[in-house]
């Protein structure tokens, strides 16, 4: 017996880029990427590299013919609903695509590569020269400072600078700008969006990492495979950032240089949800069948879990309505779903700003008697207040956090814990030493 074929017919976008044996950038990050975006990613190499997360060793440019079999054998097989660009090397591969992207029409993402993050060329300097017709061909070109820099003469210190760098490329005939805001010398990032219409700065807080290894082909692929979507280039533009600054909170530590960016983090992430609903459903199952009614505060308890690269309240699984005691013992008084928790979700978000690995928390009842029960915690216990976390104790993640009583709020111990079995390990622990 056969089966009747179901297929997927998602967008198509192609990459023309060079090849990074590391894996963290050039073709290799833009196929991740797109297809992380669930668009089928085609590609047309133009370099091969040798090169990992401590810099290039080596480079070879291949022949045009090669380059331009490559980009006619997918232009003229799939419909391409977009267009990115990486690694040229060369005046002559820059001239061969620009020549190429005239016959398109769908939308192109110039990403302007000529120095790769760990300060390696990978733009032969008369080549540079090259790529005013390139930029007259694009949808949007993505330079960071360095190459903003070189291509319009103008140094950017700050989001003004880069307002005037992307006015001068749209000017050249680009259609947009975003100028990346990464090497930028701000507090936080800011990356400047310029069309014909003004310009729009995107910002968030600069994460702490040297982990940027392919943080420029993965932007400019996720925008591309957003705009082979049909999202509008503002949209598009705006979504992109965000999956890149997950990609780089929750890097790859792989390689023995700083690693890359993690290309798979969000769609990990959302591949995480059910499982992590199914783990806090696991847990509430376990309260209740122990009976932990003497650690339920008078408001209730809630138990929270977060996705791995959880970012957001709504990337946190919890019980709607709470756990509360009745005459028997305690029960939810509603399902698990995602954004079900405000408060204790918040915590925990924050708990995860010192150490990301923690995903599960619970809030307790706290006075004197629970006091005196945390010796029983195999971790610290700190105190905090206005939700915050506190931070490590000799070099130890707590696992819990006291908040005292207020003016019209309950005095909460919040444990947390890395998984499942640890938060009920360390909540059964409490319990069980209380008197």
């Amino acid at each position: 017996m056969s089966r009747r074929v179901a297929p997927h017919a998602p967008p198509v976008a192609l990459s023309i880029a060079g090849s990074d044996s590391g894996g963290g950038a050039g073709i290799q990050a833009d196929i991740k990427t797109m297809e992380a975006h669930d668009v089928f990613a085609t590609s047309a190499i133009t370099a091969v590299t040798a090169q990992n997360t401590q810099g290039v060793a080596g480079s070879h440019v291949l022949p045009i013919g090669e380059i331009d079999a490559q980009i006619e054998a997918v232009t003229s097989d799939f419909d391409v609903g977009a267009i990115k660009t990486g690694m040229l090397a060369t005046s002559e591969v820059v001239g061969l695509v620009a020549e190429k992207l005239a016959d398109y029409d769908g939308p192109t993402v110039i990403d302007p590569v000529m120095v790769a993050a760990t300060g390696d060329r990978l733009l032969e300097p008369e080549a540079e020269a090259a790529y005013e017709a390139l930029i007259g061909q694009a949808t949007l070109v993505t330079p960071n400072a360095d190459e903003a820099r070189v291509l319009t003469g103008i140094n950017p210190e700050d989001a003004a600078d880069a307002r005037d760098v992307g006015e001068q490329l749209v000017e050249t005939g680009a259609e947009a700008a975003l100028v990346k805001g990464g090497h930028l010398p701000t507090e936080d990032v800011k990356d400047v969006l310029v069309t014909g219409e003004g310009a729009t700065t995107f910002e968030h807080a600069r994460v702490d990492t040297e982990a940027t290894h392919g943080s420029g082909c993965t932007l400019a692929s996720a925008i591309a495979a957003r705009l082979a979507r049909g999202e509008a280039l503002e949209g598009a533009v705006e979504g992109a950032l965000d999956f890149m600054e997950r990609a780089v909170r929750y890097s790859l530590d792989v390689g023995q240089g700083p690693g890359a960016v993690h290309h798979l983090a969000e769609l990990r992430d959302r591949a995480e949800r059910e499982p992590t609903a199914e783990d806090v459903e696991e847990i509430v199952d376990r309260f209740v069948e122990e009976g932990v009614s003497a650690l339920v505060p008078e408001v209730g308890m809630n138990v929270v879990g977060a996705t791995p690269s959880a970012e957001s309240v709504s990337e946190t699984a919890a019980v709607e309505g709470r756990i509360t005691r009745t005459m028997t013992g305690i029960s939810p008084n509603g399902g698990v779903r995602f954004g079900a928790s405000s408060h204790v979700a918040r915590f925990l978000l924050s708990a995860r700003e010192l150490d990301s690995d923690l995903r599960y928390a619970v809030s307790c009842r706290f006075d004197d008697e629970v006091e005196g029960a945390l010796g029983a915690l195999d971790a610290p216990v700190v105190e905090a207040g206005d939700g915050g976390f506190g931070d490590e104790v000799d070099g130890e993640t707590p696992a819990a956090v006291i908040e005292r009583a207020e003016t019209g709020r309950e005095a909460t111990l919040r444990i947390v814990a890395p998984d499942p079995e640890t938060l009920i390990g360390r909540t059964l622990a409490v319990h069980d030493a209380l008197d």
